[in-house]
Order: structure tokens, then sequence, then C-alpha cells
């Protein structure tokens, strides 16, 4: 995971490495998606969410790219 101040030096740092952008997480996202995930690690019955509710998950953040399907069989 790299961390930019904007999403242009992540085009420029992409654009120096011939590489191709990956779908963008703001901080704010990242944090809640690590607070909604990890938030019950702890407790004794804790669980990896299921597929569905990854999807839930990720669409309550914003997060609807292809790159956020738990059950895509390629990496986009």
């Amino acid at each position: 995971m790299l961390f930019f101040r904007s999403e242009e030096l992540i085009r420029e740092w992409c654009r120096a490495r011939a590489v191709e952008p990956r779908p963008i997480v703001r901080m704010d996202q990242l944090w809640q998606l690590a607070v909604t995930w990890y938030g019950a690690r702890l407790e004794p019955v804790s669980r990896r969410p299921a597929a569905n509710e990854m999807r839930e998950i990720f669409a309550r953040l914003g997060l609807h790219d292809a790159f956020w399907d738990p059950q895509a069989d390629t990496f986009q």
C-alpha cells in the first residue's frame, strides 16, 4: 500500500513506472474499512466477513469498482 497526497501524484508515480493505476482508496474510506473489518476481531466468535458481507461493506464505503469483488476470478 502506498500513500499519496493527491490523485495527480498517483498518476505521475504510475506514469514514471509504466504501471496502470489501481483503484484509489481515500484515508477516510481506509479507516472505516479497518474499523468495520477488524472491529470485532478480539471477540470469541469473530470471523471473516462472507462474500456478500464484503460486497455490502465495500459498497457502503463507496468502493464499487470490480477490483472490490471478492469473488472475481481475476485480479484487475
